[in-house]
């Protein structure tokens, strides 16, 4: 089910789902390093909280505004629109990408002030080098081929899990602990805490997102063709289709006129090699026409022909030139 939605309701809608999105993730970092010194089990906590999170918000906003709660999936999206596909125009694009930083920023201060801290103390944690920003690019391509390649083969309605499920495995397999979103990045930069980034790591961790973002694009055009490709095979795909139905049925209507032909033609003529005599005469009361066809008597039936009837005399006698005998 999709609504139909005015922008300021889907806004709204990027907003809400992204903040969301940044009280989980901040939320849960906070509630992990508070119950455990261990980094790994705080990163399991984490890791697994941020994705059930994620599938749920995009499971409620999916059909309202696509819960895309991401720059990047929002940028993909209008560049789908302008190569033919469906997605976003530029001031839809713009409206979403200023909904969801505003939202991320939100969500941030609200996880800080659910757990009794300051709102507003920007992160310390320096996330430079760059072996992160590699990984920021490998986890941000790998989000956008999953989002483009399940829509391309027809498999949107499993995109919620698929999401959840790779953002969960790539805070696990990357070395930067998978942010993949510009919005989301920014947020964070307002949590001093587990799952934050200083502000002066902000820029290289964005445009690290947004070249992921371009390769994950060219990855999904290269596999499964761009959109308006798509759209194209589609339409020749249905118009072939279309057409060799057609051929069906009327191949199938010709070889019935031939039948019904060959019904009416049957117990008179040269064609079956019986020929009525000149002197035989329409049979009214067994229902026998002139031509060896059988009509129905019956009221109601209009005449309809019932076709010759058959005789011991019409069952064709084996040739005794073949050595067969009767």
């Amino acid at each position: 089910m999709t609504i139909d939605a005015s922008l300021p309701r889907r806004a709204t809608a990027e907003l809400i789902g992204t903040a969301g999105l940044l009280v989980v993730v901040i939320g849960s970092g906070i509630q992990a390093a508070a119950l455990s010194r261990d980094t790994g089990v705080a990163l399991v906590a984490n890791s697994l909280a941020s994705a059930i999170g994620l599938g749920l918000i995009i499971t409620l906003f999916g059909p309202l505004s696509g819960a895309h709660l991401n720059p990047v999936v929002t940028l993909t999206s209008w560049w789908a629109r302008r190569t033919g596909g469906q997605g976003l125009d530029g001031r839809d694009a713009l409206v979403y990408t200023a909904a969801q930083t505003v939202g991320a920023i939100a969500g941030a201060l609200l996880a800080e002030a659910m757990f009794g801290r300051l709102p507003g103390t920007f992160a310390t944690r320096i996330r430079g080098g760059g072996h992160l920003l590699i990984g920021e690019v490998v986890a941000t391509a790998g989000l956008v081929l999953v989002i483009q390649g399940l829509g391309r083969i027809g498999r949107a309605k499993l995109i919620p899990a698929a999401v959840a499920a790779y953002i969960a495995a790539a805070i696990w397999f990357t070395s930067s602990g998978s942010f993949a979103n510009p919005a989301g990045t920014v947020g964070r930069a307002f949590s001093d805490s587990f799952t934050g980034i200083a502000p002066q790591s902000l820029p290289g961790f964005v445009a690290a997102q947004l070249l992921g973002g371009i390769l994950g694009l060219a990855l999904a055009g290269a596999l499964y063709g761009n959109a308006r490709t798509d759209r194209t095979d589609r339409g020749a795909r249905r118009a072939a289709g279309s057409d060799a139905a057609a051929g069906s049925d009327a191949g199938s209507g010709t070889a019935a006129g031939s039948d019904a032909g060959s019904d009416t033609g049957s117990g008179a003529g040269p064609d079956n090699g019986q020929e009525a005599g000149p002197d035989a005469a329409p049979d009214t009361t067994s229902g026998v026409g002139p031509d060896g066809g059988r009509r129905d008597a019956r009221p109601g039936s209009g005449g309809a022909e019932l076709g010759p009837e058959t005789t011991m005399a019409d069952i064709p006698r084996p040739d005794p030139r073949l050595g067969i005998t009767a």
